[in-house]
Formats: C-alpha cells, structure tokens, sequence
C-alpha cells in the first residue's frame, strides 16, 4: 500500500489524543471534564476516519486517472 508518512504520523498522534479524552471523561469529576473528555475522543474518531477517507480517494483518483491514460 501507498501510505504517506505524514498521514500516518498525524493520524497516530491524534489517535493518542483521543485516548487521552477518553481516560480525562473516565476520571472526571465533573460534568464539563467528561463532556470535553468525550468531545475530544470523538473529535479523534472523525479525524482518523478523514485521514483513511483522504487516502482512499487519493487512491481512487489515481486509479481513475490511470484509466483515462489507457482508454
């Protein structure tokens, strides 16, 4: 597969970012905390999926475009 590094590095990252929201809403005491805990591993969750959503139409956009070269 054709991954670029900064994608991955960038996804990891935010993907480590999410857990810690995820361990902030687990240890919250209060009810702000735990909504930023939650709103921060959500926001990971987006991320990473725009990321893999990013690679596979740059994917798919080249396969396309390989296409057009032979027709």
């Amino acid at each position: 597969m054709d991954f670029e590094t900064g994608d991955i590095v960038v996804g990891l990252m935010v993907a480590a970012l999410g857990l810690l929201g995820l361990f902030l809403a687990a240890r919250a005491w209060d009810d702000e905390m735990y909504l930023f805990g939650l709103a921060l591993a959500g926001f990971a969750v987006l991320f990473d999926f725009g990321v893999v959503r990013r690679h596979f139409d740059r994917k798919d956009a080249a396969l396309a475009a390989r296409r057009a070269g032979h027709e």
